[in-house]
């Protein structure tokens, strides 16, 4: 028998010897490892947090009342919703971003992404909690519990894909040394001890966090455009 071209897509892979000695076999499954688009990761991300923030303005009712006191008491969930949407926004954006930089994924890849979007699925859970609450103690420190979590669950996820590229590629470059990951967990840490101190020290925490993230990552920017 002759040479075998096997083709996947617009993966075309080597001829491979089907006899003789040199003979080996290639099964799709290896193939298909081997060579993980990441289409479909940044598909079901973008679904996932379309839907959060769906679920969030959801919770925003309507208030019973057409003055501004009726407003006023609705203050604090639309807040809450506000800095929620803001930061969901900044993980779309610099998700989006990333997988820019990203040239394909691997099953630790998409493990560590899951893990990111389960931590991102419960914002929706602690701001109607904080809001509902008027920004009481705990359910401000719980949200800086989540916002840490999704810190590190991002961290994780970068560190991931670094490894999967190698230390020289271009994801790697961008990242650098991650300063701004490791300082967003510090000060989420400071955010969470602070709430049963003062509630208001936290809240500006979690605003200057945001500001900080608000901007695309440069860094991946930069590197891209050469």
């Amino acid at each position: 028998m002759g040479d075998l071209t096997i083709v996947f897509g617009k993966s075309v892979l080597p001829k491979a010897r089907t006899s003789g000695a040199g003979a080996c076999i290639i099964s799709a499954s290896s193939v298909i490892l081997a060579h993980m688009s990441k289409g479909r990761l940044e598909a079901f991300s973008d679904g996932v947090i379309a839907i959060l923030i769906t679920i969030m303005v959801l919770e925003l009712h309507v208030p019973e009342g057409a003055d501004w006191a009726a407003l006023r008491g609705q203050a604090p969930i639309f807040l809450s919703y506000v800095l929620s949407f803001v930061f969901l926004g900044i993980y779309w954006n610099n998700h989006h971003h990333l997988f820019q930089a990203a040239k394909q994924v691997n099953g630790a890849a998409l493990w560590a992404n899951l893990h990111l979007l389960f931590w991102l699925s419960l914002i929706s859970f602690v701001t109607g909690w904080m809001g509902e609450n008027n920004f009481a103690q705990l359910p401000v420190a719980l949200y800086g519990v989540v916002l840490w979590m999704s810190g590190l669950a991002y961290y994780i996820l970068t560190h991931t894909l670094v490894t999967l590229h190698g230390s020289e590629s271009v994801i790697a470059t961008a990242l650098g040394n991650r300063v701004k990951e490791i300082g967003s967990l510090v000060a989420y840490t400071i955010a969470i001890v602070s709430a049963f101190v003062n509630t208001n020290i936290s809240l500006a925490i979690y605003v200057f966090v945001a500001l900080v993230w608000l901007i695309p990552d440069r860094r991946i920017v930069a590197v891209l455009r050469g």
